[in-house]
This record gives structure tokens, sequence and C-alpha cells, in this order.
């Protein structure tokens, strides 16, 4: 993959994304897909989502540097996963990142058999093949693509059949946070985030007053920062 190949992977401490989503928009885009991004981002995972349409002959740096600088790949095997060059190449550079910066990779086997995946086999296998047709003269390429799936679908993931995305609506989700963002910057001031010094600080009160959700409203803003 030129553009992963180009780009060469150096030290990071700190991940911009938590999660980095691998899926086939046709596919999944606007169902299973767009239901785990919202899943996540209510629970204040940074979650890095492709939303371009068209795209070039290869992934852009902009998708290169994403995977780079996220701490976990969640990689949505879908029936026409395997037919898009575009999402075998980010599939390559997602398990480049897992050797060298040990990035977390989670299958989900959306609609598949994970055995299908691994071995390029059943509907899943069937669009392989369109591409692999497109792509005969370039082996190197299509054994790359082919070691990746047999080597993703071999981690531990999850099958969507045995378990099921409740779609949630973030309009209630403000609501629990009202008067919380004026807290959140005073103690951000008193922590000294920007300090090479190491602070403590306590949160006292009554019961009830919101002190949890000041404290995880604290966490989810700056936890990135830290290792």
């Amino acid at each position: 993959m030129a553009s992963s190949s180009s780009s060469s992977l150096s030290p990071r401490n700190i991940n911009k994304y938590d999660v980095f989503l691998s899926f086939r928009g046709e596919d999944t885009r606007d169902n299973f897909t767009s239901h785990l991004y919202s899943a996540l981002s209510l629970k204040s995972i940074q979650t890095f989502i492709d939303d371009q349409l068209n795209r070039g002959d290869e992934i852009s740096q902009s998708l290169v540097y994403a995977i780079e600088n996220s701490a976990i790949s969640l990689i949505i095997f879908s029936e026409g996963y395997a037919s898009s060059r575009w999402c075998l190449d980010e599939l390559v550079k997602i398990l480049q990142c897992k050797r060298e910066y040990a990035q977390i990779v989670i299958p989900v086997f959306y609609r598949v058999d994970p055995s299908d995946v691994r071995n390029q086999t059943g509907p899943f296998g069937d669009s392989f093949s369109k591409l692999e047709e497109r792509f005969k003269e370039n082996s190197e390429k299509l054994k790359s693509w082919r070691n990746a799936l047999k080597e993703a679908a071999s981690f531990s993931g999850f099958d969507s059949q045995n378990f099921r995305l409740a779609e949630m609506s973030p309009r209630n989700y403000k609501n629990q946070l009202v008067g919380v963002e004026s807290r959140v910057k005073e103690i951000e001031s008193l922590l000294g985030a920007e300090s090479k010094y190491v602070y403590t600080l306590g949160i006292w009160g009554f019961g009830g007053i919101g002190k949890t959700t000041i404290a995880r409203a604290i966490f989810d803003k700056i936890s990135s920062n830290f290792e």
C-alpha cells in the first residue's frame, strides 16, 4: 500500500483517538456502524469515522494518520468489505500498527461467518473474488490482503448475530450535564494540566450534588493526554 509505506511509523505517547472504525460504507454506514458510532460517542469515547464517500487510488494520509493515532481499531467485517481495496488497505495498515504500536484490534463480524472472512469463502469470498480479478496482475498486494484477512479474522471479536446495539439518542445527554462545563474549566485550571508537576485534587460535598459527574467529565476531557 503506497500510502502506508510512505508514512513512517514514529513513536508517539498520546493517542488522538480512542477508536478507529474500519467499515464498508455501502454495507453498514447507515445502520450498524452509525449506531455503534453513536453509542461510543455517548460514552465520550473519541472515535474516528471516515465520512468521505469518494476516494482516490490509495487511502488518504488523513486516514493513515487516524489509524496510527488510535488506541483501538474496530474492524466491521461485512459481506462487501473484501470488495473494497480501500477497506483492505486500511486493514493492512491497522495490522501494521498492531505490530509496531501494540494497537488493539477487534473484529466485528456483521452478518458474515468468521471462517468465511478467514478463508475468503462463502458470500464474503465472492466479494473478494471480484476484487481479485481486478488485481490479478498484482500478486503481492493480493497476498498481503489475504494474509491480513486471515490474521484479523483469527482475533477474538464479536459476532453481530449474538448481540444487539440499541439505537441511542443524545437529545437528553446534554441536559444531564447542565452547569458542569464551568466546574470542569475551574478544576482544569487548578490541576495545572500544562505543568510538569503532579497534583492531587479532592472533590467533596453532599451526596447527589454531582461530584462523580464532574470527576467523570474531567477524566473524559483530559485522559487522552496520559498513558
